[in-house]
């Protein structure tokens, strides 16, 4: 496990309150600007070294956040329902590797969500890695993530 820096800590503060001040923001933009960010900011801190990984780090963090508040404009209840069912049956069901996918006939927004690795962290923990995409207008967005089942059976995304 990596220990954040108070540097590190800083550039991605910075980046998302940053984001998280755009003037007339809907909640969806907000969520999806917030999960952009956090994204973002995870895959930048797979490049560079020292003060060059926090640098990559705000700039995933700030590019991230700029597409995941887009995708977040973009997509009504209907969309975030299909999802969110789509999500919770390929990581409860779907073997690692197989894409699922959803789609709102009303809009023609679409995604898919692909389990990855499942692991154990701690006994009776488990969590499954995914890669997912949103398509909407045509442009496709994709995300990485790690998600652990809680003790009521629902999976949180791990920050």
């Amino acid at each position: 496990m990596r220990i954040v820096t108070s540097a590190t800590a800083t550039v991605v503060a910075v980046a998302m309150l940053g984001l998280a001040g755009c003037a007339g923001a809907g909640p969806n933009e907000q969520a999806g600007t917030l999960l952009g960010a956090i994204a973002g900011g995870l895959a930048g801190a797979q490049f560079g070294k020292g003060g060059g990984r926090d640098v990559m780090i705000g700039v995933g963090a700030l590019l991230g956040g700029a597409i995941g508040g887009n995708v977040g404009r973009s997509m009504d209840a209907v969309d975030r329902q299909l999802m969110a069912q789509e999500t919770e049956h390929a990581l409860n069901e779907v073997p690692s590797n197989q894409t699922t996918q959803w789609r709102n006939p009303d809009n023609g927004h679409a995604g898919t969500i692909t389990p990855r690795n499942t692991t154990e962290p701690r006994p009776g923990i488990y969590c499954r890695e995914y890669q997912q995409t949103v398509t909407i207008g045509g442009q496709t967005e994709q995300a990485y993530g790690t998600a652990c089942r809680q003790p009521d059976g629902s999976w949180k995304i791990q920050g």
